[in-house]
């Protein structure tokens, strides 16, 4: 079963940075995708960076630039730095992943970030940007 533990949340000056990590367990499978979510208050979930067992990654617009998505060489713990944050990055970022059982696809990787179709979530870290 897998996994996912999610930490490293808290509050940060707009323009300040975080680093988010997600502890893996249990994902065995050769190929895979890996992401972060996060839903602000209000609204719907959305992607922000999602990496693949390859470690080809896309990232959201509103990430570009700014965050970082990467994992250990084990696997075992995906990362989201993020810097220049601003108050439009408050919300709580959820880890998420999911196996497969081809080569990554990136076509699938980029629709991965809309459709949030991940069968494996961890609870959330809360991160709160003030202005």
């Amino acid at each position: 079963q897998v996994q996912l533990v999610e930490s490293g949340g808290g509050s940060v000056q707009a323009g300040g940075s975080l680093r988010l990590s997600c502890s893996v367990s249990g994902l065995t499978a050769r190929y895979y995708y890996m992401a972060w979510f996060r839903q602000a208050k209000g609204k719907e979930r959305e992607g922000v960076a999602v990496i693949d067992s390859s470690g080809a990654t896309n990232y959201a617009d509103a990430a570009k630039g700014r965050f970082t998505i990467s994992q250990d060489s084990a696997g075992n713990t995906l990362s989201l730095q993020m810097n220049s944050l601003n108050a439009e990055d408050t919300g709580t970022y959820y880890c998420a992943a999911d196996t497969s059982r081809t080569w990554p696809d990136p076509v699938r990787r980029y629709s991965l970030l809309g459709n949030a179709d991940f069968e494996y979530w961890g609870l959330g870290t809360q991160v709160t940007v003030s202005s």
